[in-house]
């Protein structure tokens, strides 16, 4: 069976860092382009991040890139977005989502796979 479970959600001060953690199961992370995705109540999910670790390039949003950051251990088939300098419009869901195609800049074209989600909310 095919998962994506992501961890590592919280609630932080503003100014404050929390690690998201991306799990996968049934399939590997090689030739996908996996993606960071964040959802407001009442709007519509948007894409943060998305690399191809195949390739090693890695696009960022405006609005987190310098604070974001993703990174891998393919031995545990992770994917990590370390966010630092958080701010209260961060506060969402955060989902990581992979497609078996290259990225779409920061984001993906069609998700082959979802996670369920981790609220993150940061505090002023």
């Amino acid at each position: 069976e095919v998962q994506l479970v992501e961890s590592g959600g919280g609630l932080v001060q503003a100014g404050g860092s929390l690690r998201l953690s991306c799990a996968a199961s049934g399939f590997t992370f090689d030739d996908y382009a996996v993606a960071w995705f964040r959802q407001v109540p009442g709007k519509e999910r948007e894409g943060i991040s998305c690399t191809r670790f195949s390739e090693g390039n890695t696009a960022y949003e405006n609005s987190v890139k310098g604070r974001f950051t993703m990174a891998s251990d393919n031995a545990k088939n992770t994917v990590y977005l370390q966010m630092n300098s958080l701010k209260p419009e961060d506060t969402a869901v955060y989902y990581c989502a992979a497609e078996h195609a290259p990225c779409l800049g920061y984001t993906l074209r069609a998700a082959d796979f979802w996670g369920k989600g981790t609220l993150v909310t940061v505090s002023s």
